[in-house]
């Protein structure tokens, strides 16, 4: 070997810039911004203090943009309360606007609405047919110049322009060798995507606020129209796989489709569509989205607990008590950590079961331990910044260790 391995990285290929903002909260989108993180609220938005109450959970688990449910007057009269609770708990977070069938009349009806959020969801399958799809598009674009607001012309295959589809159909079926079906859908749901860009460019809205997508729910689906779409546009994109499902196949879906997509540099927001286990919170989705990013390393959002999966050396459930411990106490300390130790985000902790890769890894990251496997001495060795600090012996492994970890951050980061 002559050369040397090159390095695995992100690409990104730049995109205009969007700024969605809220009073003095701007979070900037594509460009040399970071790919952000998207969520969405299942309250009843006509629930004020509830779809409130949500917002602030998605945004202090790290969803930096919020998009809440705009389908009825009662919704919409709720827009501006939710926004003037959410400044009242000191949550700046930006809010979307989903709307879909009769968002031209709720924007002109309820200007307080349009003008508490700070961007717009506009799916052009679903504003109107005929005549009157380009003039109820047209009132949507005309808000959100009125009022300063990004829009995101949000296309989607589930509820994909009947007319454009057929129009591309025929001109298929002209093809000397037609198309596959699939591929003429492809082209529908991009070309949607552009032909409403422009159409919103001539209604005015500045070229770089606005911001496109065009969710499916197939992984390699996804991935070959959002390739199409970065190489025919320089709009900033939003990705997600739509309704990707529940649990494991919801996660694993997703975490595919995106992390191919922004490994080749496409991307700007990104939100994991997961469907809620019975019970389960929905910030799930915010923190799958974080995690995929901090994986490839484009971003850094909480510190990292490196673990071993454990195996017939590690019949003690001991590291994996102590690695969750570990997890669930910096992400739980992370909304108020953000302030008071910057940088603590890139910190690396590692738990690791047994000697075979324990101090090995343990001296890889900031801070770890390597505790004793099955039939290996009761001592468990701490890693401290590459070296070996000390040796932990007896009950109370644990909690010391625990210890050792707060005194670190507050030392390295107070």
């Amino acid at each position: 070997m002559n050369q040397p391995i090159p390095f695995s990285k992100p690409h990104r290929q730049r995109s205009l810039q969007a700024r969605v903002s809220w009073g003095d909260q701007v979070v900037t989108v594509g460009g040399d911004a970071p790919v952000r993180v998207q969520s969405m609220t299942n309250t009843d938005t006509a629930d004020a203090i509830g779809t409130a109450i949500q917002v602030k959970e998605l945004a202090l688990a790290g969803s930096e943009l919020v998009r809440i449910t705009v389908d009825t007057p009662e919704s919409a009269k709720a827009v501006p309360y939710i926004r003037e609770q959410l400044d009242k708990m000191g949550v700046h977070v930006p809010l979307i606007g989903d709307f879909h069938y009769n968002g031209h009349r709720l924007l002109t009806d309820f200007p307080d609405c349009a003008k508490a959020l700070s961007k717009y969801r506009i799916n052009p399958g679903n504003v109107g047919k005929g005549d009157k799809h380009d003039k109820q598009f047209a009132q949507m674009i005309e808000a959100a110049v009125r009022y300063d607001k990004v829009v995101r012309i949000g296309v989607n295959w589930g509820s994909l322009d009947q007319e454009l589809l057929a129009r591309l159909m025929d001109i298929n079926a002209g093809r000397d060798l037609p198309w596959d079906a699939k591929q003429v859908m492809y082209e529908a749901l991009v070309t949607s995507a552009l032909e409403s860009a422009e159409l919103a460019e001539r209604l005015g809205l500045a070229r770089h606020q606005i911001i496109l997508s065009c969710k499916m729910s197939g992984v390699q689906d996804l991935i070959a129209v959002y390739r199409e779409l970065a190489r025919c546009t320089d709009h900033s994109l939003h990705l997600g796989l739509t309704e990707a499902g529940m649990g494991v196949r919801g996660t694993v879906s997703s975490a595919t489709a995106l992390s191919i997509l922004l490994q080749e540099g496409i991307g700007d927001t990104i939100r994991v569509s997961l469907t809620p286990e019975p019970g389960e919170s929905r910030t799930q989705e915010v923190v799958i989205a974080a995690e995929i990013l901090q994986a490839l390393g484009m971003r850094s959002f909480v510190p990292s607990v490196t673990a071993c999966p454990g195996c017939g050396r590690t019949t003690s459930t001991t590291f994996q008590e102590m690695a969750k411990s570990i997890d669930d106490y910096l992400r739980g300390q992370m909304p108020v950590w953000k302030s008071k130790y910057p940088g603590v985000e890139g910190l690396k902790v590692a738990v690791m079961g047994c000697i075979v890769n324990g101090p090995g890894e343990s001296k890889h990251a900031d801070i770890g331990i390597s505790l004793p496997g099955s039939g290996e001495a009761p001592a468990a060795p701490v890693f401290i910044d590459g070296e070996k600090a000390m040796t932990l012996r007896g009950d109370h492994i644990a909690q010391e260790f625990h210890q050792i970890v707060e005194n670190y951050i507050e030392k390295r980061f107070g």
